[in-house]
């Protein structure tokens, strides 16, 4: 069956993915969200069910850069590496990347690759 919207098909795909990627303690999950004027990220240990780092389009250290902003790629570049600055920061240097339904390529690969050259491993 078909699914009726873009974002039904999204959680459809996030379900399936979701039963598979786990954060342990040694390697949490890098999860990433994204709206059209905001990208969002988060260092999740599902097994202690606690948010490690976050980094977000909205945070004030992104707001001082004037010319990105979270509905583009510029923007997106900038939150991938405040969450790999801060998760240097807790120690957190391998994680398990969680898309969270959305295609990889655009925003979510450049957050990414950000993270990646800032020194997060996945």
């Amino acid at each position: 069956m078909k699914s009726a919207t873009r974002s039904a098909g999204r959680i459809k795909r996030k379900r399936r993915v979701a039963k598979r990627i786990r954060g342990t303690s040694e390697r949490p999950r890098l999860s990433v969200f994204k709206s059209a004027k905001h990208i969002y990220a988060q260092i999740v240990d599902d097994g202690a069910a606690k948010t490690l780092a976050n980094a977000s389009s909205m945070s004030k250290e992104f707001r001082s850069n004037a010319d990105a902003r979270g509905g583009n790629r510029a923007g997106a570049a900038i939150v991938g590496e405040l969450i790999a600055k801060r998760a240097a920061e807790k120690g957190i240097k391998r994680v398990v990347f969680d898309r969270s339904g959305f295609l990889y390529h655009g925003r979510i690969k450049t957050l990414a690759d950000s993270a990646r050259e800032h020194g997060l491993d996945f």
